[in-house]
Order: structure tokens, then C-alpha cells, then sequence
């Protein structure tokens, strides 16, 4: 038997991951409720550290930045009017960074974040944030739609622990892994860390 392709492989459509020089960073829904919310990530810490050496490097390099927050349920998850819901410090936008704020886990539905990508001219995107299953998948899914070529960052996101339909647990680091080889197959390149693009 031979050893598995992806479907990128397959088509001849790979592309090489992404550089600081040619991308935008975009960072999604790097906010408070994954951090002491209900909605608390395992590996939460650690991703964090990597998108705030992403960020300081992506600033460094004078590339743009698109932040991405989900607006939840006021009084509950991701309250939008309540500290849940803010940006976490290290990875908070500064002055003169694009903040798109979003409803569903799909970051370009109901948004203007596909024309903010245009007018900044550049088709290369380095993805990180959280959830990985959830809002990173969407997105990064989305985005071939509308021709752009992501590379995520795979230490820099992270997802949780989730139930099964037999009243089982998969695990947040089962989960991630998964949808980082699914999303491998035909919609991102993947990188480890940070420092394989800086």
C-alpha cells in the first residue's frame, strides 16, 4: 500500500506555507471566554504564547493584521458586553489593526472581512486562534471559496474536550490533531509554530 497523498498533493495544487514578507495574519477569536470562560481551552496558554510571538513578529515585519471577534450571547458565552468577551491582553489589536466582528463561526458570513482582505492586497493568510474545529475550520474553509491560501499555525490554535454520541469524550489534543490533517487534505498549508515563519 502505498503512502496517502493529500488531495492538494493529488491535484498539484499544494502551495508552499506562507512568509512574514507576503501575508496578512489573521487571528480569530483570540478572546477571554477560552481562557477563564466556560469555554476554557486545555492547551489554551501555550497557543496563546504563539500568537503573541506571531503577533509581535507580523508587527515587526510591518505586515497587516486582521483580528477577528465573535459577538455571543449577552450575559452568557462570549458576552459581548462583558469581559468574557474581550480580547486577551497578549494578543489584543493595537492602534491602526483591523478588528472584524462576527456572529457565526464562519468569519466572512454577515461580515465585510472578504472585502477588508482585498483592500489590503495580498491573497496569503497565516491563520491562528481558536477554536480549531470551530471557527478555524470554518473560516479556513471558506477562504478557497474566495481564492485566498491559508498556512496555520498549529501550535498557535486549540479547541477542547468534546463529547460523543455514545456518551463518550474525545479529547481537545484528538480533535485539533484531526482537523489539522483534515484541513491539510485540500484547504491550508500547516506549519508547527511560530518560528517556522518567522
Amino acid at each position: 500500500m502505498s503512502y496517502p497523498q493529500t488531495l492538494l498533493q493529488l491535484t498539484g495544487r499544494s502551495f508552499a506555507p506562507a512568509t512574514m514578507r507576503n501575508a496578512t495574519l489573521l487571528i480569530i477569536d483570540a478572546q477571554e471566554e477560552y481562557r477563564s470562560g466556560v469555554l476554557q481551552l486545555p492547551n489554551v496558554e501555550s497557543a496563546l504564547s504563539e500568537i503573541a510571538n506571531l503577533l509581535a513578529a507580523a508587527r515587526a515585519a510591518g505586515i497587516p493584521v486582521v483580528h477577528v471577534k465573535h459577538l455571543g450571547i449577552p450575559g452568557g458565552v462570549l458576552d459581548p458586553r462583558g469581559p468574557r468577551g474581550e480580547h486577551i491582553p497578549e494578543a489584543a489589536p493595537i492602534a491602526g489593526e483591523t478588528v472584524v466582528e462576527k456572529r457565526l463561526p464562519n468569519a466572512f458570513s454577515g461580515t465585510d472581512l472578504h472585502e477588508r482582505l482585498q483592500a489590503l492586497g495580498r491573497l496569503d493568510l497565516i491563520v491562528c486562534g481558536f477554536m480549531t474545529h470551530s471557527s478555524i475550520s470554518t473560516t479556513v474553509r471558506a477562504t478557497k471559496d474566495y481564492g485566498y491560501r491559508c498556512t496555520i499555525v498549529d501550535a498557535a490554535c486549540a479547541t477542547r474536550d468534546l463529547p460523543t454520541p455514545d456518551g463518550k469524550v474525545m479529547s481537545a489534543a484528538d480533535i485539533h490533531n484531526a482537523e489539522i490533517v483534515t484541513l491539510a487534505d485540500n484547504f491550508a498549508a500547516i506549519v508547527p509554530n511560530a518560528s517556522a515563519l518567522i
